[in-house]
């Protein structure tokens, strides 16, 4: 049996860690997210062209919100396999785990898809008309299908990105964006555009980006060393331990979605608060999505150059406000909603304004997933169900005193629940790091007073 370290491997103790590795590193990561955001623009893009665009938007991001819900644990399958796999044993219990995954993701979501539980859960939930309920749960049944697609992706980029072959991550979203632009196109100018034209867009897309990963993530597993001596991954009981608390905590995060479009709901305009929220939240994210792999650098390089990689991170998180706050408060937001995006007045107006609150999110995220990859690196996920669910109360909060006295916001109630919920977030990590500091310079001390009384 052929133990050590293969071609994939990498080993940390011999390499000098520079900007320029952490920049390679990075960077088609940051362009492969930031392809993903402009995929959803594109999406949206579409339907704003449509007659009845606040409409069709509004029923997309319902839909959308409730795929997040499935999706989200789809995702998280990439820092799981990232983090646990470096050798072919703990790749075929990676892979093991995955098809568990997946087999649950599908039952779930056709139950939502296809069953009467999806059409009282969706009425019931975002308290829409039968009309809107009708096209949500319509555009969701192919949305079910992507998350599939998602899954299989996920575990093959998490292999791919901790054997630093990044560059396959941003052209697998290169073809992805390319088939979802031309099927953007083609939709436009025959003018078939309903509420499902987006979800299909979004399927081939991801279909496409799935086969790359596939096809690239097979050669790196091929590389990889049968047995890797300094590896304790043997069992799919350890990777449970890692990866289930890392799915507890995202049920809070994805919940935060559903319960905005909720509250949403309950404004006096309601289509034109959803559809300035997910348009405004799809360009926040496109701006914000760039930098949103800070936690794949701490997992990969936080062990070799602890004080480069903080350096790294910190002057790389200013850079999506200083975007988004350009973008808001110049002619470019007004003419990039207007003549890319094609929304009306009162929807550029109103998408502004949630750009604006928006700002907090995009200065608070980066360093936000900097500190949740410091949780992952420590094998500490089991606390990010608590700063996870203080995040979600604290959007919550927000939103109902937002809706109750301000609900004239729009679509800047979601924003501002959104970041102040993330912002709480990031307190709570800060306040976890700081205590267990404090407790081992306590510990230290109590050590060295013991061995003075014992002198």
């Amino acid at each position: 049996m052929a133990k050590g370290v293969g071609k994939g491997m990498i080993n940390e103790e011999d390499e000098q860690i520079r900007i320029k590795t952490l920049l390679f590193f990075f960077i088609p990561l940051g362009i492969s997210a930031s392809l993903v955001t402009t995929s959803h623009v594109i999406i949206n893009s579409t339907l704003g062209r449509a007659e009845n665009a606040e409409f069709l938007i509004a029923s997309y991001a319902i839909a959308m919100s409730i795929f997040v819900f499935t999706e989200k644990t789809a995702v998280l399958l990439r820092q799981s396999c990232s983090a646990l796999v470096k050798d072919k044993i703990s790749f075929s219990q990676m892979y093991a785990v995955t098809m568990y995954v997946i087999l649950f993701l599908f039952i779930f979501s056709a139950l939502i898809a296809f069953t009467p539980i999806g059409t009282w859960l969706i009425g019931t939930t975002f308290g829409i008309d039968q009309e809107m309920a009708f096209q949500v749960k319509h555009t969701y049944q192919v949305l079910l299908f992507v998350t599939i697609f998602s899954a299989l992706r996920c575990l093959y980029q998490g292999i791919i990105i901790s054997n630093r072959r990044t560059k396959w991550i941003t052209i697998g979203m290169g073809v992805r964006l390319t088939l979802m632009y031309l099927l953007s196109l083609y939709f436009i100018s025959f003018g078939t555009i309903t509420g499902r034209t987006g979800a299909i867009i979004f399927l081939a897309g991801m279909f496409i980006e799935c086969c790359v990963s596939v096809w690239e993530g097979r050669h790196v597993v091929r590389s990889l060393p049968e047995e890797y001596e300094k590896h304790h991954i043997r069992k799919k009981k350890q990777i449970f331990t890692f990866y289930s608390p890392l799915v507890l905590s995202s049920l809070f995060t994805v919940l935060i979605g559903p319960s905005i479009n909720v509250f949403l709901g309950k404004t006096s305009m309601i289509e034109l608060s959803i559809a300035s929220y997910a348009v405004a939240l799809s360009i926040t994210q496109l701006v914000s999505s760039f930098f949103s792999y800070t936690h794949q650098i701490v997992l990969n390089f936080f062990n070799i150059d602890a004080k480069k990689v903080v350096k790294f991170s910190f002057v790389m998180g200013l850079f999506p406000s200083i975007l988004l706050t350009i973008f808001t408060y110049t002619i470019i937001g007004p003419w990039f909603l207007e003549h890319a995006m094609g929304l009306n007045d009162r929807l550029i107006e109103a998408t502004l304004q949630a750009l604006r609150v928006f700002v907090i999110f995009t200065l608070v995220f980066p360093y936000l997933d900097f500190c949740n990859g410091l949780l992952m690196l420590k094998s500490q996920t089991r606390f990010m169900v608590f700063s996870q669910m203080t995040n979600l109360a604290v959007t919550l909060i927000v939103l109902f005193i937002s809706v109750s006295y301000f609900s004239y916001w729009n679509g800047a109630i979601g924003a501002l629940a959104q970041s102040v919920g993330v912002f709480s977030e990031l307190c709570v990590i800060i306040g976890f790091f700081m205590y267990n500091k404090m407790f081992k310079i306590n510990k230290k001390q109590l050590k060295k007073k013991k061995v003075l009384l014992d002198e």
